[in-house]
């Protein structure tokens, strides 16, 4: 049977599990989180990490988005046990039995699986014929992810907390871009600001890309969403801000920063603008918050 894998990368931070919740509010689709965070074989000082400990205890504890326990998740519940004793397989094996798993637990298939891994560009599923891979990169404004990540650095006092954040969107996003471009697999480019500020616009063009109809339950994703999510941001369990998707505007209320100054430098501009904005269609002439 021929099966198909999206892949939603990005910075973390940049709203890929309030989408991949979105995305399994749809029939023909089934998040699964950071899965491949979970299926990895943990290294050398990864015990005490989520991952590691939820081959052991923490499967009793810790609850997927289904509600039931990942112990007892019709999904991850297999899967979490059978993984100690494979954990040399390859991650390309360790995704196909789960994705088996998956396929064993629903009544019917899923047009598509989600994982939603926010790490490096690691496609180590090339060789399998019979696997379909399409990715999905998702990235959030300079500014607005800026400011988000270097809140801890203010609450500390730190001088210029939102430097190392910035160097860092600047350097993974554009080493994510390259790779993209020789990757050889379909790409689909959508940035943060247009899917929360014009949810229903950008994921109709999501799911005609996907080749399958949009369906409104996706815009209400706490609702709807029959993913099995073990790993991802907190918002997951969250049901007033999963309820929709919406955008956090905090930055803009901010005294303008070094992520706005940068702005100033034109292959960052160029940068944010090709990755964030550059599908943005506005039929109802509402105002995005595209760089200045």
């Amino acid at each position: 049977m021929s099966r198909r894998l999206l892949l939603i990368r990005g910075l973390g931070h940049s709203g890929t599990t309030i989408l991949d919740l979105a995305l399994g509010a749809h029939p023909q689709v089934v998040g699964l989180g950071e899965a491949v965070r979970i299926l990895a074989t943990p290294g050398a000082g990864e015990e005490k990490r989520g991952p590691a400990q939820l081959r052991g205890d923490l499967r009793f504890q810790r609850r997927c988005t289904c509600g039931a326990l990942a112990a007892d998740c019709a999904v991850w519940g297999p899967l979490l046990a059978w993984l100690p004793a494979h954990e040399a397989q390859p991650l390309a094996d360790k995704m196909q039995h789960l994705m088996t798993s998956l396929e064993a637990a629903t009544e019917a298939a899923p047009t598509w699986v989600v994982d939603s891994y926010q790490g490096d560009f690691v496609l180590p599923f090339d060789q399998d014929d019979e696997l379909e891979i399409r990715i999905l990169h998702l990235t959030r404004d300079v500014r607005s992810w800026v400011h988000s990540r270097s809140r801890d650095g203010r609450q500390r006092g730190q001088w210029l907390p939102c430097l190392k954040p910035l160097l860092r969107w600047c350097r993974i996003n554009a080493r994510h871009e390259r790779w993209l471009r020789r990757c050889g697999k379909p790409v689909f480019r959508l940035g943060y600001e247009e899917l929360a500020l014009q949810p229903e616009p950008s994921l109709r063009r999501l799911c005609a890309w996907l080749e399958i109809p949009f369906d409104q339950r996706m815009l209400a994703p706490a609702s709807h969403s029959s993913s099995h999510v073990l790993a991802g941001n907190r918002v997951r369990f969250d049901p007033e801000r999963s309820a929709s998707i919406h955008y956090d505007g905090a930055w803009m209320a901010a005294p303008a920063g070094l992520a706005q100054l940068a702005l100033a430098l034109p292959w960052v501009a160029a940068l944010n603008r090709r990755l964030v904005y550059s599908a943005t269609e506005d039929p109802a002439g509402a105002d995005l918050p595209a760089p200045r």
